[in-house]
């Protein structure tokens, strides 16, 4: 009964502030795309911090917020052309409308009969804008009014004919913004079980699912801003320390403290100002007491005692280093530091090392490296190139931080499969001696296969490195078959991220469910109220999107995985 009765308490309305940070401000919170509570919590936030919010928009209202494109309904370019320099979002990131044409407003139907009802050249909406609830959140995270500028969407029209179609096609296009070259989270020891989710389809949905996954297959414009994930990445001074004591306290096998950090990176390196006080941060997500702590000391003085204690101490030095070589996990990694090792080259003449560590170990320097967006275009296209030389038909897509937008990645996840259900058998075995006759593959660190005995899912599974083609720089690279009645799920896990991976795998429990990339199961109960194993059935999905409906959780495009 106590948390029930403080719980109650946190939701008590704190007293309105007339003279709030949202003073002046009459807004529309446009509810399309949004959960219900989450709007709530938001026109709540607004009223005690001095904004009116309206159910509707009217003369008097200044501002209206959105969730992105998606939450527009048609509003024509006379009434945009109403307000030079309209601030409109779309998406996570600020775009700009290079031409005069009709803007999309789902929700905001009332716009249409109002402009009408106003002469061309009204000045009661001038100063209207339309902005990402973004900028509302960091707002509240930040505890005061931040510029409203990298939220906003500019009309601008470039004096294209005036004549042009209705529906002529928009052209969207970003300012200029700090990309992020570094995927904090640079994991994938033995990558079995940290980034599992996936569905089981029916055989009689897949047709029509196959065209979707077609076309992940074509070769996009990689470089659609819109897909891209370029994030400010106004605090790297954070951030890289943050990612230092990840692969610190991963290596020392404390997987809770490093996960803390990696959930924290993704929202700081989104944060659209640069980070020069603590109660800037006080009210983001995934930032507790602690991590205020560490962030307050760096931005006082450019540094973080805690990373320097550690990077002093021989022991967590070398641990550290050892847990960097692919293959080699914690336990191993103290062991080698037990038996007096402390560098690289000490490891190169222990007898203990098992094949695919000293590969790893070999390479260490080759799959540090990160490989550049474009390179990585290159090689999926010569896989799906590849593959079609070995299987008429398969459907082969390179997953990971590359499905996800970023600009550069540390591996490629490849995740295959067959529209008709049955031809992926036996298919890695073939495809694999192919890549390897073309020189692409070099050295291999595990291959199991299950397809053809229809054991473990019928999941089969390569890990290997491989090169770009004219260099002999080594990348590491994995290959995972999965039957097509399960292919989504495995598109879901092995696209990541890791914070969302695990946040479905957490709601699925929540729900009786045990979710990982071969399916969404009802999981057993077990003796003494612990949990049991999972069911051999699945919930039948076939796309990605089903998987969370399915889970009930807000559906997600690749680029807005980075949680």
């Amino acid at each position: 009964m106590a948390p029930r009765a403080a719980k109650s308490k946190r939701q008590a309305s704190p007293s309105i502030d007339p003279h709030g940070i949202f003073r002046g401000m009459v807004v529309f919170l446009c509810p399309t795309g949004i959960q219900p509570r989450r709007l709530q919590i938001w026109k709540q936030k607004l009223l005690q911090m001095g904004a009116v919010v309206d159910d509707g928009v009217g003369k008097r209202t200044t501002h209206i917020l959105a969730a992105n494109s998606s939450s527009l309904l048609e509003v024509d370019r006379d009434y945009l052309k109403q307000f030079e320099g309209v601030q409109i979002s779309f998406g996570t990131s600020p775009k700009v409308i290079k031409r005069e044409r009709y803007i999309k407003v789902l929700g905001l139907n009332c716009l249409d009969s109002r402009h009408k009802a106003q002469s061309a050249g009204s000045s009661a909406c001038l100063s209207e804008k339309l902005l990402l609830y973004a900028w509302l959140e960091n707002c509240l995270h930040s505890g005061k009014r931040i510029s409203e500028d990298p939220y906003i969407l500019k009309f601008e029209p470039d004096g294209s004919d005036k004549s042009a179609g209705i529906l002529e096609e928009m052209q969207l296009e970003s300012p200029e913004a700090c990309s992020s070259d570094e995927d904090s989270f640079s994991h994938k020891r033995i990558k079995v079980s940290c980034e599992d989710s996936k569905p089981v389809g029916t055989e009689g949905s897949v047709d029509n699912q196959d065209s979707t996954y077609k076309g992940d297959l074509k070769n996009k414009d990689d470089d659609n801003k819109s897909t891209l994930y370029r994030p400010p990445d106004l605090n790297r001074n954070i951030t890289e320390i943050f990612g230092k004591l990840i692969d610190i306290y991963r290596a020392l096998g404390e997987d809770r403290r490093s996960f803390s950090y990696h959930k924290a990176i993704p929202v700081i390196e989104k944060l659209p100002y640069k980070i020069e006080s603590v109660d800037q941060v006080k009210h983001l997500p995934t930032i507790g007491k602690s991590m205020q702590d560490h962030i307050n000391e760096i931005v006082t003085t450019g540094k973080l005692s805690k990373l320097e204690h550690f990077e002093k101490d021989e022991k967590v030095r070398a641990i550290t280093l050892f847990g960097e070589v692919w293959g080699i996990g914690p336990a191993t990694a103290l062991k080698l530091y037990e038996k007096g090792h402390r560098t690289l080259d000490d490891l190169k003449n222990d007898d203990s090392l098992i094949n695919s560590q000293r590969i790893g170990l070999q390479f260490f320097h080759d799959i540090k490296k990160r490989i550049p967006r474009h390179e990585v275009r290159e090689m999926e296209m010569l896989l799906q190139k590849a593959g079609e030389q070995v299987l008429s038909g398969v459907m082969i897509v390179c997953g990971g931080s590359y499905r996800r937008g970023k600009s550069s990645c540390g591996d490629l996840d490849i995740i295959i499969t067959h529209p008709d259900g049955d031809s992926h058998k036996g298919f890695l075995p073939r495809y694999v001696q192919h890549l390897k006759d073309m020189n692409f593959l070099r050295e291999d660190l595990i291959f199991t296969t299950h397809s053809t005995e229809g054991t473990d899912s019928g999941v089969d599974t390569y890990f290997g490195l491989c090169t770009y083609p004219g260099r002999e720089q080594r990348h590491r690279i994995d290959l995972k078959v999965y039957p097509r009645s399960i292919y989504a799920f495995g598109l879901i896990a092995w696209t990541g991220n890791d914070v969302l991976n695990r946040r479905l795998r957490l709601l699925a429990e929540s729900k009786g469910y045990r979710l990982d990339d071969t399916g969404l199961f009802l999981a057993a109960q077990g003796s003494a109220g612990k949990r049991g194993p999972k069911s051999r059935v699945s919930v039948s999905c076939s796309t990605e999107k089903e998987v969370f409906d399915a889970l009930g959780f807000p559906w997600l495009e690749p680029h807005e995985r980075n949680l």
